[in-house]
């Protein structure tokens, strides 16, 4: 059975501009959570970084080929960024959204490679 070639890698400007986002979006993060924690923050533009950087980080990611949208870790990723979303028009809902959303990310971020990569209808061993 043949080995399929392993994309090739980006270019380094590529690498360092998603190592850029993510702490952008990382510090976009504990921007809405202390806003959420009541720090006068503004939740609204806090939410506005968290999905334009995540947007971001999800586009490098799909046109490298990290991720897929199929896959669990990219289905996940636009669940998470709808959820933020949806923490802008639920002022009330926002805090729980937001833990919810931290818990999941951690743990899918964290998962082996076969969990993070899963299709539905594929054995997550392959």
């Amino acid at each position: 059975m043949a080995v399929a070639e392993p994309p090739d890698k980006p270019a380094a400007w590529r690498r360092w501009l998603g190592i850029a986002l993510r702490a952008f979006h990382l510090a976009a993060v504990v921007w809405l959570g202390a806003a959420l924690l009541g720090a006068p923050l503004g939740r609204v533009p806090a939410a506005a970084a968290v999905l334009a950087t995540g947007a971001a980080l999800l586009a490098i990611e799909t046109i490298d080929e990290r991720m897929r949208w199929d896959e669990l870790a990219g289905f996940v990723s636009l669940l998470k960024l709808a959820v933020v979303a949806w923490m802008v028009l639920d002022a009330e809902r926002a805090p729980q959204l937001f833990w919810i959303v931290l818990f999941v990310s951690a743990i899918v971020s964290h998962a082996p490679r076969q969990v993070r990569h899963w299709r539905p209808g594929r054995s997550p061993a392959g």
